[in-house]
């Protein structure tokens, strides 16, 4: 990017935050802090009201606006595939503002790039199913970690028909695992949790505002649950399920060692029954590299579904 396209996006950068540091812009352009500064010093002195807080950060002056700009056309496709993985991994309450915002950018595009954003659109598709639909809205959920506000949950949990009801403090949101989570601060259990949206039955945001725990931001959040106490399993994977096995396990991957055959990850789990009905899916692609414990496991439900399937057939 030469400095003439990086000044223009350093003023789109700051129009777009309330406050930002010269720490996160040096690494959002991935330039050194002294070419911030010279930046920042070169948009001042072309009249663009750059405000400087010692120990907070820059800020355009309020009211200042930079004149709508044109999309290029690799920007106007990244818009559109966005739209497309929005439409198939989030829910209603998010596609509908999302092709809402799409319609605004092709009504401001020149009409050959809005031929250019019809193919693009038509050509890209997922062949997996679209997020299973819920009754908690993500739209709603992310208004709420905005403005701080708590969230009553009616919530059912995994393998049981009983359904708690609960005020939780918003954390964050986070898609593993093919679902959607959110990490709230429950005060029911007085700890964080992790809810998945789709086992909400009913949820209501509250008036009541609240101020964010210290150490309980999202990404502190999942450090933790990283470095808690959990058991480890090497796992060989060959080249027809690495790719499956490091999108599951996204979360959970301690370390991923490539080789000619497919790759040996180390897997962190809570226990080992979480790893065993998974595993058995992949059938013979994987390869236990350690831990008896955990091959006794899938050899004892190998077993169990072999008996069934022979009562089955008596």
């Amino acid at each position: 990017m030469n400095r003439i396209d990086r000044l223009m996006a350093l003023t789109l950068y700051l129009q777009g935050h309330r406050i930002s540091r010269a720490e996160d812009m040096a690494s959002h352009f991935e330039v050194s802090l002294r070419t911030v500064y010279r930046d920042i010093a070169a948009l001042s002195e072309a009249g663009v009201p750059v405000i400087a807080e010692a120990g907070v950060g820059y800020s355009l002056m309020r009211g200042y606006h930079v004149p709508p700009v044109m999309f290029t056309p690799d920007e106007a496709a990244a818009l559109a595939t966005a739209g497309v993985l929005t439409r198939q991994m989030t829910d209603d309450s998010i596609d509908g503002s999302m092709q809402s915002a799409l319609l605004k950018i092709r009504a401001v595009l020149p009409a050959k790039q809005q031929l250019h954003l019809e193919r693009v659109e038509s050509s890209t598709q997922l062949s997996e199913s679209r997020t299973r639909p819920h009754r908690a809205s993500i739209l709603e959920l992310q208004s709420a970690l905005a403005e701080r506000r708590i969230v009553h949950l009616a919530y059912r949990t995994g393998g049981r028909e009983e359904v708690t009801h609960r005020d939780v403090e918003p954390i964050g949101l986070v898609h593993y695992m093919t679902y959607w989570h959110f990490v709230a601060w429950c005060r029911l259990r007085n700890d964080v949790r992790d809810f998945r949206i789709d086992r909400i039955e009913d949820m209501a945001v509250q008036n009541e505002t609240f101020q964010p725990r210290d150490g309980v931001t999202l990404q502190e959040v999942i450090e933790r649950d990283h470095s808690m106490e959990t058991v480890k399993v090497r796992i060989h994977f060959d080249h027809f399920s690495i790719d499956r096995a490091r999108r599951e396990r996204a979360l959970g991957i301690v370390h991923d060692e490539p080789d000619e055959h497919g790759a040996t990850l180390t897997l962190s789990t809570g226990c080992y029954d979480w790893l065993v009905g998974w595993l058995l899916s992949f059938q013979t692609s994987a390869t236990i590299l350690d831990s008896p414990e955990l091959k006794e496991k899938l050899l004892a439900a190998s077993i169990r579904i072999q008996e069934k399937l022979e009562a089955d057939h008596d």
